[in-house]
């Protein structure tokens, strides 16, 4: 591999990429790509849903359009420079736009997790207080919910693309991933990067750990609070509006803890990449799928909002 002059500024970074020219890899690349227009229009029209149906506007489908919003710019982050390398042969990135692709990365999947977190708590109160629901999860609550997931979010982005890009990297410029992932690039500095590990750790357990506590804690409760209904029906009622959350969190979590809470030893660049892989593209295709296919009141705003097409097309 080549070697490279201090001045990693100027000479930026190659990206390895998941995918070679062989036939093989050619049909896993068109599938990624059908995942992510999938997964593009998903997201855009549950957002369109949520927005311009009146019956949608509940905290629950408030925090689904963040997530979908979240999911849409991650996809948008990652898939079109990957796709562009491949397409082109081209697999450079430059230092600024590693640096920038750090930033949102990590800005997302953090905003992420924490949203996930505190829709169980969401979902908590709906089940074990439905009379006070309305004043608990009042739209200020809301907007101050999905405002500190996003500002925690980003501010772990922040730190984390400016200790990533304050470090020297001298030796090889080649970064076996398809993108700039900070524990890949870490790979390359030519300096200590313990207190780094130490750092990015700690944000990890931050990120990841303090809303899965959450979710435990609420899902613990809203089992009690499931157990101790009297009617079948609302049991199951209870439950449908979990089982959609649920799936989420265990795609996400599953993903995303496998990454970044492994012991350094384990950690194998061609494991790192398949599961990127999947919380990057396939988790933001499957959440829209999750929460509508499984959900009547985005199926129904849906088909009103299809009818409404064909009688404008009518006229």
């Amino acid at each position: 591999m080549a070697m490279w002059p201090n001045s990693s500024t100027v000479d930026g970074f190659i990206l390895l990429g998941i995918f070679s020219q062989s036939q093989t890899d050619l049909v896993l690349f068109s599938a990624v790509m059908v995942v992510f227009t999938v997964a593009l229009c998903g997201n855009v029209l549950l957002i369109l849903l949520i927005y311009t149906d009146s019956r949608l506007h509940t905290p629950m489908y408030f925090f689904l359009s963040q997530l979908s919003l979240m999911d849409l710019m991650l996809i948008c982050n990652i898939v079109p420079k990957m796709a562009a390398n491949f397409l082109s042969g081209r697999k450079s990135i430059s230092f600024a736009g590693c640096g920038i692709q750090i930033g949102f990365f990590v800005s997302l999947v953090g905003s992420e997790g924490l949203l996930l977190g505190l829709m169980a708590y969401d979902r908590y109160v709906a089940i074990s207080h439905p009379l006070h629901y309305p004043i608990l999860m009042s739209r200020r609550v809301c907007l101050q919910i999905a405002g500190s997931s996003w500002a925690f979010g980003i501010l772990d982005g922040i730190i984390q693309m400016v200790a990533a890009m304050s470090l020297p990297y001298c030796g090889s410029r080649y970064v076996d991933h398809f993108f700039c992932e900070v524990p890949a690039l870490l790979k390359l500095a030519c300096a200590d990067t313990s207190l780094f590990d130490t750092l990015l750790f700690a944000c990890c357990v931050f990120m990841l750990l303090l809303p899965f506590s959450i979710i435990v804690a609420s899902y613990a409760r809203i089992l009690g609070a499931v157990l101790r209904m009297h009617s079948a029906q609302s049991r199951k009622k209870a439950l449908a509006t979990c089982s959609s959350h649920l799936t989420a969190v265990s795609l996400f979590y599953g993903a995303a803890m496998f990454i970044y809470l492994r012991p350094r030893r384990y950690r194998a660049p061609s494991h790192d990449k398949i599961v990127s892989i999947f919380y990057t593209v396939l988790t933001p295709m499957l959440n829209p799928l999750i929460y509508s296919l499984r959900n009547r009141e985005v199926m129904g705003a849906l088909r009103k909002g299809v009818d409404r097409c064909k009688i404008g097309s009518k006229h």
